[in-house]
């Protein structure tokens, strides 16, 4: 079943690209299922960015041994540097100590047979530190390949904490730390900032009508059409349920209502299929806008509740607009 679809949609046959579609058949992956799911209703294209991106996020960083791993393979390069650090440290101690050796001998008036005997040793001790300087600068050059590979395992693990598993936006943890740089620059540099909160009109509706994974498909398409929507900067995220929020860098409040209604206008205009022939309509989706920018005094908190209190003006007002 994999392999058949995988060449319908021109995805290349790989290990990696073969285990998306192997879980999405075996419904071992209720994530990716729904993720997938939404990118066919969508019709987006498979890309390699787009099969490398559900990947990672569904498949390698998504198992808990991977944090695990990366927390003993840490531990143990700390400790291995340490050692490292401990022995360079004693060879320096010993080399200290047998120089100090040798300017005594050298103080008690030592014969030409014993200063032959002196220099021979000291240019023994002198290729040892060198000897053990060359290996501990392997060592620790390794140690630093090992540390790269383990920061870019980080990175995706950051970026999996920071996405939302089914419509692959930024997620609500994301969305506070971009916010509140977002007013600290304001803060310093008057640098303006909007943001839009945004609420799928009726959603419970479609839960209720047609079930959670159509709706779940509701949400991958709202997802998807802000992604087209914004552009540059622009940040957009599921901040929870069928709430979203678009954070608007540099961005006066005129031009932040231009494209709050955009995105409104683009979402109603479609109509939503769903099925394997996609014949079953379930008609245009709306969403209501509420619009706030920075201000003065303002926290990512205030900010965030100004927005939703013009959210709650656009939904009082018969839904599908945007107040601000």
């Amino acid at each position: 079943m994999a392999v058949p679809q995988m060449s319908a949609l021109n995805i290349p046959v790989t290990p990696e690209n073969y285990a998306i579609w192997y879980q999405y058949y075996s419904e071992t992956n209720l994530g990716l299922k729904r993720a997938i799911d939404g990118l066919l209703a969508n019709e987006v294209e498979f890309t390699a960015s787009v099969n490398q991106g559900l990947y990672n996020n569904f498949i390698q960083e998504q198992s808990p041994e991977v944090i695990e791993n990366v927390q003993i393979e840490t531990q143990i390069l700390i400790n291995s540097l340490v050692n490292k650090i401990s022995q360079f440290s004693t060879g320096t101690d010993d080399f200290s100590n047998n120089l100090s050796h040798f300017a005594d001998e050298l103080q008690s008036g030592a014969n030409p047979q014993t200063l032959n005997e002196l220099v021979v040793n000291i240019s023994a001790e002198v290729e040892k530190v060198i000897a053990n300087n060359q290996s501990m600068k392997k060592d620790i050059e390794t140690l630093g390949d090992e540390l790269t590979q383990l920061k870019g395992e980080m990175d995706n693990l950051s970026k999996v904490a920071m996405t939302d598993e089914l419509t692959s936006l930024n997620n609500r943890r994301a969305y506070e730390i971009f916010s509140t740089e977002q007013v600290s620059l304001f803060t310093q540099n008057q640098i303006p900032c909007c943001l839009l909160m945004i609420d799928i009109d009726h959603f419970k509706a479609f839960n209720d009508t047609h079930g959670h994974l159509v709706g779940d498909k509701v949400l991958a398409f709202v997802g998807f059409a802000l992604k087209q929507s914004v552009k540059g900067n622009d940040f957009v995220a599921r901040y929870g349920g069928e709430e979203f929020v678009v954070l608007l860098p540099n961005t006066e409040f005129k031009d932040a209502f231009t494209v709050a209604e955009n995105i409104r206008e683009r979402i109603a205009a479609r109509q939503l299929t769903i099925g394997k022939e996609k014949k079953q309509q379930l008609g245009n989706i709306t969403v209501s806008i509420g619009l706030a920018n920075i201000q003065p005094g303002d926290d990512s908190e205030t900010l965030l509740k100004r927005a939703d209190d013009m959210l709650y003006q656009a939904k009082s007002s018969g839904r599908n607009c945007v107040k601000g």
